[in-house]
């Protein structure tokens, strides 16, 4: 006969097994209800085969917020949009074209309107538009200057930093979880430029390998290989399965498990910029395991993504993630590369490396001069001297090749509270020192609008996109089977990331040239971007897609085969308007002569003709 705390040891796991049963069964309805709902968000069992005779927004937006009874709770980040991004909708701008961490938001930049969080939350009608000339008078401004330094020596001594790149620094750090006690933080002028610093820095010649984890063409990822090969480096890249584009696991743990003392440099991102495809934390864990020192690229990443990272938990030894200006109106800023203080030891000391940038404040005295030094720079050299240096030189031409990535930053910072404002001159100058806070609203509203609620908004909006997308058909081809748009990677999913890849195709099975598309978008003030999928695994059942579905890249000495595609972003601003504005628009290449008319259209107009 059993004891009796034999038989409640038994009931217990019995009971704990049950529950665990009861959470899985639980997700799995949730996911099968989420699918369904996505299916009625349109009309059911519904395809549409004339750009002319589409539902309107309004009628699709309510039978969306049917299918989904939650999605009224994200109505912050449409009085948010309203409020401080009033340039979206004054302007019809679809942004669907980056995604990552704004700094600020349009209001802010204008200097005219600061919302409260009571004004938010009391009222969704946007103000009225500042007034730019008014504006522009009283803004402060900062710009950025380059330093010629070695990684290793930033992160070591660092030197002396202005009062703005502390605090900049302070506010970056609290937004992305990460401790100061653990990683310490460098500026760079942009992606390249960061993943170009590391790899000069890495000591690839004592570790040889390279491992990659990314389905398309990424040109940070390139110059980071480039530099590791001429350094003798061995570089592999993760496979991605086709059709779903998922890692091939298989290979890549093969590639992670080689058994050699000191392995390399493991790159991994989170999720894929340009499918979505989301992938699992634990591949970082299998790297770390093995020997791999790892750098995770969170620039993929949405807001408040980084809470659900855990750094306490897989400490990668480094981290890079983008932050640009203000959505809809410059995407341009700066990067961060931020590395684990037990492993700046492992970086090559005497490596003189280009891109490190400071943050230079310029008050509003003096903004009518270009330049300005940091208030306790440990450079003292002039900016004629660095514009005559080579390596000002240099950054210049990657400035000139990137105009959208370098430029001097036009942010707004606000300037104490209104009674250091109206201090007297005397009292100001005699008795107190100004307390000069930055203010990031960009980052202060995804605060606001916390993970659960972006990410779901996201998703809805997301998997809504993609369900509308693939109704649309050419007509008369049912029998034939020829859909308009083809989805590259996961379709419909519970737990994807916010970025769509796909094509469209004509009446015919063709596939549309991506960066025409891309044109007409842009024409018709929709943002768009163009990627190459590459490093796609086809199993044989795929055999005979492939030599369909494969395309040539040609580039300066080699070649790549993968797959163009168009891709679109879904951030924080973006709303259901927006992906109703694309969906409409892709639709009209439903029409055979699209393309032909929009050619003619232009040449009429006298614009510049568009080349097929």
């Amino acid at each position: 006969m059993q004891s009796p705390c034999f038989k409640c040891v038994c009931c217990q796991n019995s009971q704990e097994n049950k529950t665990h049963t009861s959470k899985i069964s639980t997700i799995i309805t949730c996911h099968r209800e989420f699918v369904d709902a996505v299916a009625s968000s349109i009309q059911p069992n519904s395809h549409f085969t004339n750009h002319e005779c589409l539902p309107s927004c309004g009628e699709l937006f309510a039978s969306l917020k049917d299918a989904y009874p939650h999605y009224s709770q994200t109505n912050l980040a449409d009085e948010i949009r309203a409020h401080e991004y009033h340039h979206l909708s004054l302007s019809k701008h679809v942004c669907l074209d980056y995604i990552g961490n704004g700094l600020f938001s349009y209001y802010q930049q204008q200097g005219k309107y600061h919302p409260t969080d009571d004004s938010i939350a009391s009222s969704s009608s946007a103000p009225p538009p500042p007034t730019l000339q008014l504006a522009s008078l009283n803004e402060p401004f900062f710009n950025i200057s380059y330093k010629s330094v070695s990684l290793s020596t930033q992160l070591l001594y660092g030197g002396q930093e202005s009062d703005l790149e502390c605090k900049m620094r302070q506010r970056i750090m609290k937004y992305m979880n990460i401790s100061k006690y653990e990683y310490s933080m460098v500026f760079t002028a942009n992606q390249s430029c960061a993943f170009k610093l590391l790899a000069d820095s890495y000591p690839f010649e004592s570790n040889h390998n390279l491992v990659t984890v990314y389905d398309h063409e990424n040109e940070a990822v390139e110059g980071m290989i480039n530099s590791a090969k001429t350094r003798g480096s061995r570089v592999v890249s993760a496979e991605f399965t086709w059709p779903n584009l998922r890692i091939n696991s298989r290979k890549l743990r093969k590639t992670l498990g080689v058994k050699k003392k000191k392995r390399g440099l493991f790159v991994f991102p989170l999720q894929s910029k340009v499918t979505g495809v989301k992938y699992s934390y634990q591949w970082m864990n299998i790297a770390q395991e093995n020997g791999w020192h790892v750098l995770f690229d969170a620039s993929a990443l949405g807001p408040k993504d980084m809470e659900t990272l855990g750094l306490s938990i897989f400490q990668p030894d480094f981290l890079i993630c983008n932050f640009y200006k203000v959505f809809g109106e410059n995407p341009s800023g700066f990067c961060c590369l931020f590395v684990k203080n037990s492993s700046i030891s492992q970086l090559n000391k005497s490596s003189t490396s280009l891109g490190i940038i400071s943050l230079v404040p310029v008050d509003a005295k003096s903004f009518e001069d270009k330049y300005a030094s940091p208030s306790s720079s440990s450079s003292t050299s002039s900016e004629s001297d660095q514009e005559n240096s080579a390596e000002f030189q240099e950054i210049k031409q990657v400035s000139d090749q990137e105009p959208k990535k370098i430029t001097t930053l036009f942010e707004v910072l606000n300037w104490g509270n209104k009674s250091n404002m109206n201090r007297s001159k005397k009292v100001e100058s005699n008795t107190s020192t100004r307390s000069d806070e930055l203010e990031c609203r960009g980052l202060d509203n995804a605060d606001k609008l916390g993970l659960i609620l972006t990410s779901t908004r996201a998703r809805y909006l997301t998997n809504w996109l993609i369900n509308a997308l693939t109704r649309l058909q050419h007509p008369h081809a049912e029998d034939i089977h020829h859909p308009l748009v083809k989805i590259h990677g996961p379709k419909i999913h519970f737990s994807r990331g916010p970025a769509v890849a796909f094509n469209v195709f004509d009446w015919k099975g063709q596939k549309i040239d991506p960066t025409l598309v891309q044109k007409l978008a842009d024409r018709n003030n929709i943002s768009l971007s163009c990627a190459f999928l590459q490093h796609i695994w086809f199993s044989k059942m795929y055999d005979d897609e492939k030599k369909t579905i494969l395309e040539t890249l040609k580039s300066s000495d080699h070649k790549k085969c993968g797959v163009s595609v168009i891709t679109v972003s879904i951030g924080m601003m973006t709303n259901f308007e927006d992906l109703y504005r694309l969906w409409s628009f892709i639709a009209r290449f439903l029409d055979a002569d699209f393309v032909e008319k929009e050619r003619w259209r232009y040449k009429a107009l006298n614009q510049t003709t568009i080349e097929v």
